[in-house]
C-alpha cells in the first residue's frame, strides 16, 4: 500500500511541476501552455512508473524489464511533440523554446517518475531561470 501512495504522489507532483512550465508559456501566449506541459510531464511520469515497476523480473529467467529503454522512447516520442511546434517565418524561427521546454518538461516527469526528488527539482529551477533569461536580458 505505501508503494502506491508513494506513485501517486509522483503523479501528482509531475502534473503540478509540468504546469509551472505550462503556465509560464501560457502567460507569454506560446503555443503550447498549461494543458500542454502538464500532459507531457505527466505522461513522462507515468510510462517511467510503468517502465520501473509494471514488469516483473521473472524467476530465475532473464530481465524482463528495461527503464532505459522506456526512457529513450519518451525523449524520441517528445523529440516529435517538439519538432511539431517549431516552424519558420520568413527570417524567423519560432517555437524552439517552446519545444525545448517541452522536452525539458518530459525529463522532469521522468525524473519525479524514478523518486529523484531533490536533483528534479533543481533541473525545474533551472529550467524556469532559463526561460527569464530573455527577459533579463532585453533589460
Amino acid at each position: 500500500m505505501q508503494d502506491q501512495f508513494e506513485i501517486i504522489l509522483r503523479l501528482v507532483l509531475s502534473f503540478m511541476l509540468g504546469g509551472l512550465f505550462g503556465l509560464e508559456r501560457e502567460r507569454r501566449h506560446k503555443p503550447a501552455g498549461l494543458r500542454t506541459h502538464t500532459l507531457v510531464c505527466l505522461g513522462a511520469a507515468l510510462f517511467t512508473i510503468a517502465g520501473s515497476y509494471g514488469f516483473p523480473l521473472t524467476e530465475g529467467g532473464p530481465l524482463v524489464r528495461d527503464p532505459a529503454r522506456v526512457s529513450a522512447q519518451i525523449v524520441s516520442g517528445v523529440g516529435f511533440i517538439g519538432g511539431g511546434i517549431i516552424f519558420k517565418e520568413r527570417d524567423h524561427v519560432r517555437g524552439i523554446t517552446t519545444a525545448a521546454s517541452i522536452w525539458l518538461t518530459a525529463g522532469l516527469g521522468m525524473g519525479i517518475g524514478l523518486g529523484l526528488y531533490l536533483i528534479t527539482g533543481v533541473a525545474a529551477l533551472l529550467g524556469l531561470a532559463g526561460l527569464a533569461l530573455d527577459r533579463l536580458s532585453r533589460s
